[in-house]
C-alpha cells in the first residue's frame, strides 16, 4: 500500500492548552480509519490539519504529490435558495476537471445520493438530506482521501444505515471522526484513538472497533503493570539514596541521576494512567414515586397538513419501562415527545397521566444553553454550590464530576466543544428529579467513554425512560421495547432493537434479491476462487489464530505475576514480546478475512 500522508512529530495547542504533542503516524491507500478520543483531545483539529485548513504548531506533514484531499465539516453551510444541483455544481468547480468530466461527475454523484428532486432548494431539505448533500459535495470532487467529521451526527437511524452501507461499498480511503460504536465497527479497518494516556499520545490498531477494544485493554493492562514495576524499582532506589552519605559516595553519580529519571518516569506514567480511568459521573435522580403506571395513551392519532404521522397508537409507560423511539426524519418522533410532555394534544385519543407527574426532557438541539454565559453560570446560575440528591456540592467539585477543569469555570459556553456543551446539559438534567426521563438524541457530540457511563446510568434509573437515538448500541443496551414510526401513519412495536433490525434486514434482503435478479451470482463468479493450497490454509488458519491469541494471553498472565510486575527490565522484555504476538494475531486475521471473502 502506498503512503498518502505522513505526519511527523506534529503538535497543536490552543492558548495554554495542549491538544496533542509529538504524534507521528501515516495514512496508507486502502485504509478506512476511525479517529476517536475523549472530548477536547483534538480530533477535529487533527482533521483540519490533514485537510490543510489549520497548521500544526510543530512538526511536519508530507502528502503524496497532487493528492486530492476533501474535507467534510461537522456543520454544513449552504445558500438556502440554491437547488441541490446548483450546490453540487459549485462544489465541483473547486476541482480542475475538463467540462465533460465535470458533467459526468455531477450526474454520477447525484445518482448515488438518490435525491428525489435535484431541483429542490436547500431550504426544503431536512437535516438528514442536508448531510447527504454535504457528502455529495465532497464526493463530486473525486477525493483520493476523504475526511469526515462526525458524519452521523443529527442523522436519523435510516440515514446512518444508508451512510454506513455507502461507505462500505466505496473504493476510496477515508478518515472519519465518530462516536457511533456500531458505525465504527462496520466501516473501519483501522482505529486511532487520540489520548494523552498513551506514551505516544495515541493508540493505533488494525481492524475494526471491537478489535481495537481488545488491543486497548491489553495496552492499558501493560501500562498498569509497567507502573507497578517502576514503583518497585523507585522504592529500591530511594532506599539506596537514604542509606547515608558514605554509601552514596561509593556509588556512581550516574545511578543517582538514573534514580531521578526513574522517579520522573513513574510520575509521568501515573498521570497518564490516571487519565485512562477518568470519566464523567452520571446519575439521574428519580422522584421516588410508588405509582407503577405513569402514563397511558389510548388510540392517539396525529397529523400535520393532512399527512398522518401515526394512528390509533397505544402507549403505556410504567416505572422501569424503557421505550426506544425510532423512525426516519419527519416520521413524528418529536411530535410524540411533545404529546407525552403535554406541549400539544392529540387529534384523537386520550392521554392519562399520574398525578403530579414529573417529566424531564433532554433537548437534542441544546437551545436552552445561553452561549454568552460562563460555564459556572450555566452549571449554577445563583450560587457557589448546587443541590444534588439533597446535599450541597461546591460548583468546582460539581464541575469536576463532568471532567471540567477549575480554570474553565469562567469561560463562556461558546468556547466549549459540542461534547462539553452536552455534558453541561446532562449536569443540569441530573439536578431534576423525574418520573419519566425523555432523551432526544442524547449521544450527539458525546465521546465514547461518556456514552458508556450514560448507558449504565440509564440502566440504573428506576423511573421510565423514552429515548430517541440513532446510536444502535445505546438502543440495544438500554431499550426494553422499540416503537418504530414509518412516517406514513404506521407504528409498530418490537421486543427489542435486535428484533427490529432482523426484520428490517430481512425485508431489505428480499427487496435486493428481486432487484438484482441474479446479478450477485455474476459478481461472485468474477472474483478469483481459492487455490487448493489456499483452501488448506483457510482450514488451518483458525487454529493458528487461536494459538496466537493464547500466546498473547499467556504473556499477559506472566506479566501480571507479582515477581515479574516488580522486575522492570523483565517486564519491558515481555511487553515487547507481547507487541510482536499481537502483530502476529493481526496478520493472521487479515489473511483469514481475505481468504474467507473469496471462498
Amino acid at each position: 500500500m502506498g503512503i498518502l500522508v505522513s505526519c511527523r512529530s506534529i503538535s497543536k495547542s490552543y492558548s495554554s492548552r495542549p491538544l496533542f504533542k509529538d504524534i507521528t503516524f501515516g495514512i496508507e491507500d486502502g485504509q478506512r480509519i476511525g479517529l476517536i478520543g475523549p472530548n477536547g483531545s483534538g480530533k477535529s483539529t487533527l482533521l483540519k490539519i490533514l485537510a490543510g485548513a489549520v497548521e500544526a504548531d510543530d512538526g511536519e506533514m508530507v502528502t503524496r504529490r497532487n493528492l486530492r484531499v476533501v474535507y467534510m465539516e461537522q456543520q454544513d453551510i449552504f445558500p438556502m435558495e440554491k437547488t441541490i444541483a446548483e450546490v453540487v455544481k459549485d462544489a465541483v468547480a473547486q476541482v480542475p476537471f475538463a467540462k465533460h468530466e465535470t458533467e459526468a461527475s455531477i450526474d454520477t454523484t447525484l445518482a448515488k445520493m438518490k435525491f428525489p428532486d435535484t431541483a429542490a432548494t436547500v431550504r426544503s431539505l431536512s437535516g438528514g438530506w442536508r448531510k447527504r448533500l454535504a457528502l455529495a459535495c465532497a464526493l463530486v470532487q473525486q477525493p483520493e482521501l476523504l475526511l469526515l467529521d462526525e458524519p452521523t451526527n443529527h442523522l436519523d437511524l435510516p440515514g446512518v444505515i444508508w451512510l454506513e452501507q455507502f461507505l462500505q461499498s466505496s473504493n476510496f480511503p477515508f478518515v472519519l471522526v465518530s462516536h457511533d460504536r456500531v458505525f465504527l465497527e462496520n466501516v473501519t479497518n483501522r482505529v486511532i484513538e487520540l489520548n494523552a494516556t498513551y506514551p505516544q499520545g495515541f493508540l493505533s490498531t488494525k481492524g475494526n472497533y471491537s478489535q481495537f477494544l481488545i488491543m486497548r485493554e491489553g495496552q492499558l493492562t501493560a501500562q498498569q503493570n509497567m507502573q507497578q514495576a517502576l514503583a518497585s524499582q523507585v522504592r529500591r532506589e530511594i532506599a539506596w539514596l537514604q542509606r547515608g552519605a558514605r554509601a552514596r559516595q561509593t556509588k556512581s553519580r550516574k545511578r543517582i541521576q538514573d534514580a531521578g529519571k526513574l522517579i520522573d518516569e513513574l510520575a509521568d506514567m501515573k498521570e497518564r494512567n490516571s487519565l485512562a480511568s477518568a470519566q464523567i459521573k452520571i446519575g439521574f435522580d428519580a422522584s421516588g414515586r410508588k405509582t407503577k403506571e405513569l402514563l397511558r395513551a389510548k388510540a392517539i392519532s396525529k397529523s400535520y397538513s393532512g399527512r398522518p404521522l401515526f394512528k390509533n397508537l397505544d402507549i403505556v409507560l410504567t416505572s422501569g419501562s424503557r421505550l426506544g423511539l425510532i423512525g426516519p426524519n419527519g416520521s413524528g418522533k418529536t411530535t410524540l415527545i411533545k404529546l407525552i410532555t403535554g406541549q400539544i394534544q392529540p387529534d384523537q385519543g386520550t392521554i392519562d397521566r399520574a398525578t403530579d407527574l414529573k417529566v424531564v426532557l433532554f433537548d437534542q438541539n441544546k437551545e436552552e444553553l445561553d452561549l454568552t454565559k460562563t460555564l459556572k453560570e450555566s452549571l449554577s446560575p445563583t450560587s457557589e454550590s448546587v443541590m444534588y440528591r439533597g446535599k450541597a456540592m461546591h460548583i468546582t467539585a460539581w464541575a469536576k464530576k463532568f471532567l471540567f477543569r477549575p480554570d474553565q469555570l469562567h469561560l463562556t459556553i461558546n468556547y466549549l466543544s459540542g461534547g462539553e456543551r452536552a455534558r453541561i446539559q446532562i449536569a443540569n438534567l441530573m439536578l431534576k428529579s423525574a418520573d419519566i426521563l425523555i432523551l432526544d438524541e442524547p449521544t450527539n457530540d458525546l465521546d465514547i467513554p461518556s456514552l458508556e457511563v450514560l448507558e449504565q446510568s440509564l440502566l440504573d434509573f428506576p423511573g421510565s425512560i423514552v429515548i430517541v437515538s440513532h446510536d444502535r448500541m445505546l438502543l440495544s443496551s438500554v431499550s426494553g421495547t422499540i416503537l418504530a414510526l414509518d412516517g406514513s401513519g404506521q407504528a409498530n412495536y418490537f421486543a427489542d432493537y435486535e428484533q427490529y433490525e432482523d426484520l428490517s434486514q430481512s425485508v431489505e434482503s428480499d427487496a435486493r434479491k428481486q432487484t438484482n435478479n441474479g446479478q450477485s451470482n455474476t459478481k461472485n463468479s468474477k472474483s478469483r476462487s481459492l487455490s487448493t493450497a489456499e483452501k488448506k490454509r483457510l482450514d488451518s488458519i483458525q487454529a493458528e489464530i487461536e494459538d496466537a491469541e493464547s500466546l498473547v494471553l499467556q504473556l499477559e498472565s506472566v506479566m501480571g505475576q507479582s515477581n515479574i510486575a516488580s522486575d522492570y527490565d523483565q517486564l519491558k522484555e515481555l511487553t515487547a514480546k507481547r507487541s510482536e504476538a499481537i502483530k502476529n494475531v493481526e496478520t493472521l486475521f487479515k489473511l483469514w478475512e481475505e481468504l474467507e471473502s473469496r471462498r
